[in-house]
């Protein structure tokens, strides 16, 4: 697809407040679900105001599931969400909602029934969070101030309080805490069996967790007025590596006689549950264990009634169990699917309940990512892997003979949402230079219709002028390490030209920002942050080094107790590449990102090297020891395990080795990466008379976003570079 200006068109100049606001990210399929029946999938509205109905087989909207203009007497304007019950009759509907953590909520949540268009208040007894329904959708479970909470439907909406031991920063029930939010990507750990009979959910006791204090000042945007005059202190628990971890179990709930059993879990102490699910039979709950380090995996099938758990599946990794594939077990009749890297690759595995390995059904040198489910009536698997590429994706059908077929021949990246019964299934597709598009396809892979091109956006990029020469590339270090990298060259480009070099790297555990796809970069476009680098005469360089994912357990698992060293020394290969080719001014390269990419930012300005300028660390561990225990455990082990480990990985034992121009930047209320790391850090700097810039943000979490917030710290990087490169 060519970006070519048309001669009728004004050209346009990328602007900064445009290139950080994804003015240029495009419009993006939101807020779908298919629907129980197949054939037919819901969409929330762009005003949100309304859900429709529309048809797989076209596209074509052919029903109104909710509007708030023509509900009677509708108690509210907007919706923020909406869950729909597994026989597709009633609905959860989610209004004013508050955000928790990164994954969290509280909402004030409405039963919606379709076919009579009434309206009910879920519980009047406050907001709620994280809401399930029954099998038959004739309960709604949910949690409020730790405790759980079930009403139902048949009674009239009565409501009763099943736990009460729930207590803030003590007693959790069905509510993951802060780790187990941000390290295993949940929020919620309550479920029905399929009979509708028992209500079952994991209990955190995090009261040995120590606690970290979060200050809040005045500030603006939002401006908090009781703050004025003394700032108020947020205290939660974050579990630091090596510290005590909240102590899980699982309970369950007879809703008939009311009584509540703990499941017999061989369990020491030190383990995580990450999940809990019905297996199709009632009396099988699966409960996944991972061991404190999160090297093995157990997999349990427990009794809700007797409390008995027998052991069906043991997977032990080399370097350890990756928590995205949590998601991907999947129970269906008498059989489970598993992602595991235990050959190296990530592939899918099919075993019988019994944890007999069935079939082994993915295999090769590439990485299946996403399991989209089994269709029995056709005996087929659909999942999404980037064999051929590691930069590209496809969506692929194999049955158990090995018979597989390519569904998205295009290429890029591809990701689908299937129909409820596989008929059809939305892939959205994007390439460096195709803007993203969702499509309707058939289940042989047949395109039936576009849903969204994208063609506003396509035609505000045909109207840009000096925008940047965008392409992939590859190269080997000289420790013979291929590694793959997007490279932007400003519009007026001359091989002639000496040009200073940006590189822009996350860096992070199986982490990939080289991609054949329109969301690149950190702020998610092609024409973003890193464009407009490049519009101010930078050659901009991103590079997926060691550690990074798409290439094996190997490649990820080689800085396993040592996070940051090799990620590090892939940097600077990189920069001494670039100074290699003639248009580079081998003087004048910067490097920077956030998160782990700060960490990395500085593990590369303090290298014994000493190729780089200037750097940007925003956000930035700098002592693993300070990062959460989940997280820092999974890749470093505990600091009594690995005390050298964590001594070499940290930026604070190499502040000596410091070189070139350094800006340093957090959020004050960063409950992710604390402003301890930067704080820290600081002091060592001032300590060993190290110059460098700082800027630190009120009020402002790990996003560090919010009014002007962004603008002004994207303007503060790009002065930055310009003053320094």
């Amino acid at each position: 697809m060519s970006f070519a200006p048309s001669p009728s068109l004004q050209a346009q100049t990328l602007t900064l407040e445009q290139a950080i606001n994804k003015h240029y990210c495009g419009e993006s399929l939101e807020n779908v679900t298919p629907l129980p029946e197949g054939s037919h999938y819901a969409q929330l509205s762009k005003d949100h105001t309304r859900i429709t109905q529309h048809l797989f087989a076209s596209g074509k909207k052919d029903g109104m599931l909710f509007d708030v203009k023509t509900i009677k007497d509708c108690p509210f304007e907007k919706i923020d969400g909406f869950i729909l019950s597994p026989d597709g009759a009633k609905m959860l509907i989610q209004t004013e909602t508050k955000q928790g953590y990164r994954h969290s909520h509280t909402a004030v949540y409405y039963i919606y029934y379709i076919g009579n268009k009434k309206v009910e208040r879920l519980s009047d007894g406050g907001s709620q969070e994280c809401p399930v329904w029954d099998s038959k959708g004739e309960m709604v479970a949910f949690v409020r101030e730790n405790n759980i909470y079930l009403v139902k439907l048949l009674f009239n909406n009565s409501e009763s309080q099943v736990t009460k031991d729930g207590k803030i920063n003590s007693i959790l029930n069905g509510k993951p805490d802060w780790v187990y939010e941000e390290e295993f990507s949940y929020d919620r750990a309550i479920a029905f069996s399929p009979d509708g009979t028992m209500l079952c959910w994991t209990r955190w006791d995090e009261s040995k967790v120590k606690e970290y204090q979060l200050l809040y000042f005045k500030g603006q945007a939002p401006e908090l007025e009781e703050n004025a005059l003394y700032p108020e202190t947020i205290e939660y628990k974050y579990p630091k590596a090596g510290t005590s971890n909240a102590t899980v179990s699982v309970l369950s709930y007879d809703i008939k006689s009311h009584v509540i059993r703990t499941l017999a879990l061989p369990l020491q102490g030190e383990e995580y549950i990450p999940r809990i699910q019905f297996t199709k039979e009632s009396e099988k709950l699966a409960v996944v264990v991972l061991n404190r380090n999160q090297t093995q995996l157990d997999l349990y099938f427990a009794n809700p009634r007797s409390g008995v758990s027998k052991l069906i599946l043991r997977d032990q990794a080399k370097y350890y169990i990756s928590e995205k594939n949590l998601d991907f077990i999947r129970f269906y009749d008498g059989y489970f699917s598993y992602l595991s890297e235990k050959d190296g690759y990530n592939h899918l595995y099919w075993y019988q309940n019994s944890g007999t390995l069935a079939k082994q059904l993915t295999k090769g040198e590439y990485e299946v990512s996403e399991f989209y489910g089994y269709n029995p009536e056709t005996a087929l698997f659909y999942y999404r892997s980037n064999e051929g590429d590691p930069t590209r994706s496809a969506i692929y059908s194999i049955d158990l003979k090995g018979k597989k077929t390519c569904l998205t021949p295009e290429p890029g990246k591809n990701s689908a949402l299937f129909a409820s019964n596989y008929a059809y299934f939305i892939n959205t597709h994007s390439s460096l230079k195709e803007v993203p598009t969702a499509s309707i396809y058939t289940q042989k892979g047949k395109k039936v219709t576009t849903l969204l091109a994208n063609e506003a956006l396509e035609k505000e990029v045909s109207q840009l002028k000096e925008t940047p020469q965008l392409s992939l590339f590859s190269f080997s270090t000289t420790e013979g390490v291929k590694l793959n990298g997007w490279m932007m060259k400003p519009a007026n480009f001359s091989e002639t030209k000496k040009y200073p070099v940006v590189l822009y790297q996350y860096s992070g555990p199986k982490s990939q920002q080289v991609l054949d796809q329109w969301n690149i970069g950190i702020t998610g476009s092609p024409y973003g942050f890193e464009a407009y680098l490049a519009t101010q005469g930078y050659v901009v360089v991103c590079v997926d080094g060691r550690g990074t994912g798409g290439r094996g357990a190997d490649f990820s698992g080689c800085t396993y107790q040592k996070l940051g060293i090799l990620e590090a020394d892939d940097q600077v290969a990189t920069a001494h590449y670039l100074s290699s080719l003639p248009y580079v001014d081998s003087k004048r390269i910067g490097i920077y990102g956030w998160s782990f990419g700060g960490t990395c930012t500085l593990m590369s300005l303090m290298h014994p090297d000493g190729i780089f300028k200037a750097g940007v660390a925003v956000a930035p561990v700098t002592n693993w020891s300070y990062y959460d225990t989940a997280y820092g455990e999974r890749y470093m082990r505990t600091p009594q395990q690995n005390a050298d480990g964590y001594k070499m990985a940290s930026p604070l034992a190499r502040v000596k080795d410091l070189r070139g121009s350094l800006l340093l930047v957090h959020g004050l209320a960063d409950d992710n990466v604390h402003y301890q790391n930067t704080a820290e850090l600081a002091e060592q700097l001032v300590q060993a008379g190290k110059d460098f810039d700082m800027m630190v943000y009120t009020n402002r979490n790990h996003q560090i976003a919010g009014g002007n917030t962004r603008m002004h710290l994207f303007n503060k990087i790009a002065n930055f570079f310009k003053k320094n490169l």
